[in-house]
């Protein structure tokens, strides 16, 4: 069960606050853009955010989604992928997918768009980065980065658009910041050593917890899941 008008107002809380970390931080809020995470919610809610102007939805899962976007597939809904990408999915997910988030090596972005040709697709990518070495998470080093985009740049149904993070949790937002500091060094080293700027354009960082302090660190994107659909167990990235 949902309560639409519960997800109305967390959702205009949400894009207040938006404009209001992007007015700090001298931006205009139209430029950052909010992917509602959707994980484990149902379709319904999905269509209640839709019917609010909400048109970017996040999913972590690839079979989750499928049934998802089969639900709603009468809407005008882009669809992320903002968790980890097994290779042995990346033809199911670049048939279902319009951006993914979570590149992390040559071979997965080389699959991606095998499958992206054959469904007739064109599919944005993002390299997820990892600053913090947490065994528990996934990404590619720094020192991986530089493949991956040459990669992309050979491809023809992708397109490579920037970075992800998915920071160290941290119990104030504020601790956050440095995180999405370093991002933002590793886009401008990335452009210093000849990557092209529009595959460079997007910083996908920034959740429910500290989706503020990323938006005044220049993200583009943040993933914002609890604090528009509420809490829904234990979550990776929302």
């Amino acid at each position: 069960m949902f309560d639409s008008d519960l997800i109305a107002a967390r959702l205009a809380d949400v894009r207040e606050r938006i404009a209001r970390a992007a007015a700090r931080a001298g931006r205009d809020a139209s430029h950052v853009k909010l992917i509602a995470v959707s994980k484990t919610v149902s379709a319904e809610a999905v269509r209640a955010a839709v019917s609010l102007g909400q048109i970017d939805f996040g999913e972590n899962k690839v079979q989750e989604a499928q049934g998802k976007r089969a639900a709603t597939q009468d809407l005008s809904i882009v669809w992320h992928l903002i968790g980890h990408l097994q290779s042995n999915k990346a033809k199911k997910a670049a048939a279902e997918f319009d951006c993914i988030h979570s590149i992390d090596s040559p071979d997965l972005v080389r699959k991606i768009d095998a499958g992206a040709s054959v469904a007739g697709r064109r599919v944005t990518l993002l390299a997820q980065v990892d600053l913090a070495s947490e065994t528990t998470k996934f990404g590619a080093r720094e020192d991986e980065l530089l493949p991956i985009f040459r990669v992309a740049s050979e491809c023809q149904s992708v397109q490579m658009r920037g970075l992800m993070l998915i920071p160290p949790a941290v119990d104030q937002p504020e601790d956050a910041r440095s995180w999405f500091q370093r991002l933002r060094h590793v886009r401008d080293r990335l452009a210093a050593a000849g990557v092209d700027k529009a595959q460079l354009a997007e910083l996908s960082m920034g959740m429910s917890h500290d989706f503020e302090v990323a938006i005044e660190e220049g993200a583009t994107m943040v993933r914002v899941g609890t604090a528009i659909f509420g809490k829904r167990g234990p979550t990776t990235d929302s």
